[in-house]
């Protein structure tokens, strides 16, 4: 019986301290769908692409080159719109681009919607300036959640650092030079 009653503490003790834990805002497997919707400065055309989470299909974006591009991204959970929710706890939210096997300059232009308290910009919007594309080049885009320190700047190939966090979506892109 005493050893009883002292499983049922432990559980009970556990069981009020897992109540404490804060919860993920969008949980990883809540986000369907990462897009991008990437406007041409200077034809104006907006073009999108949908990356959709546990597909097998790789969306291919295509760019010009020595071209600059206004780029804004959308996360879905189904068909609701996520980003406002990322964009409300936006100090808890970093997204960081991985541009592999090219060369594109990213400037965030988050406004102060999109700018946390410690003055880094999440990255849901961005400039991009194409300077070179070469065969097989892609974007990982990862969003992270509540990362304890960020950096905007570049690192090799990817625009963004981050300490710590977990990772609430990961997008895959084919990158092609269109002529």
């Amino acid at each position: 019986m005493k050893y009883l009653l002292y499983i049922f503490s432990l559980v009970s003790l556990m069981a009020c301290h897992r109540g404490d834990m804060e919860i993920d805002d969008i949980p990883q497997e809540d986000l369907s769908n990462i897009i991008l919707k990437i406007t041409d400065q200077q034809t104006q055309v907006t073009q999108t692409y949908d990356y959709q989470a546990n597909s097998n299909f790789v969306p291919t974006i295509k760019l010009k080159k020595d071209h600059t591009y206004s780029v804004a991204i959308v996360f879905l959970n189904g068909d609701e719109d996520s980003t406002e929710e990322i964009l409300e706890a936006k100090d808890e939210h970093f997204l960081i681009y991985n541009f592999l096997k090219s060369e594109i300059d990213l400037q965030r232009t988050d406004g102060i919607e999109g700018t946390r308290k410690d003055g880094a910009r999440v990255g849901l919007k961005s400039i991009w300036k194409v300077k070179e594309i070469q065969n097989d080049a892609k974007l990982i885009l990862t969003l992270y959640h509540e990362p304890y320190e960020v950096s905007e700047a570049k690192n090799n190939t990817e625009w963004g650092t981050q300490l710590g966090g977990e990772t609430d979506a990961i997008g895959e892109y084919k990158i092609e030079i269109e002529n």
